[in-house]
């Protein structure tokens, strides 16, 4: 079970940070990840991160968004600098059982959380 928090309206040029917590009988590391989707739209990979604490960013979002992790089970998407186009729902990710990730594909993943709304504003 993955839970996130955070979404909200903001306007273009703000931040927001979101949490997600994953509850989980594996005790192992496991890869975590950040999706997103907008109306009319496929699910996008937005970032992941390792059991390391590598990270890796979608073109669209590098330089203005940065993922992170605290222990095993909880990952935070802080978001810079939002633009219109970042509005979506927010999806939290675990890819239980690979300490390291393999990628931004949705099919990698096979725990989800039920999303966060963030909408920018012009």
């Amino acid at each position: 079970h993955l839970a996130e928090s955070g979404g909200g309206s903001v306007e273009a040029g703000g931040s927001l940070r979101l949490s997600c917590v994953a509850t989980t009988t594996y005790t192992g590391y496991f890869c975590m990840a950040w999706f997103r989707q907008a109306p009319g739209k496929e699910r996008e990979g937005v970032a992941n991160i390792d059991s390391v604490g590598t990270p890796k960013y979608a073109d669209s979002v590098q330089g203005r968004f940065t993922i992170s992790k605290e222990g095993r089970t909880t990952s935070y998407l802080q978001m810079n600098n939002l633009k219109p186009e970042d509005t979506a729902v927010y999806y939290c990710a675990a890819d239980l059982g690979n300490t390291y990730c393999s990628g931004l594909n949705r099919d990698n993943f096979a725990s989800w959380g039920q999303g966060t709304q963030v909408t920018v504003s012009s």
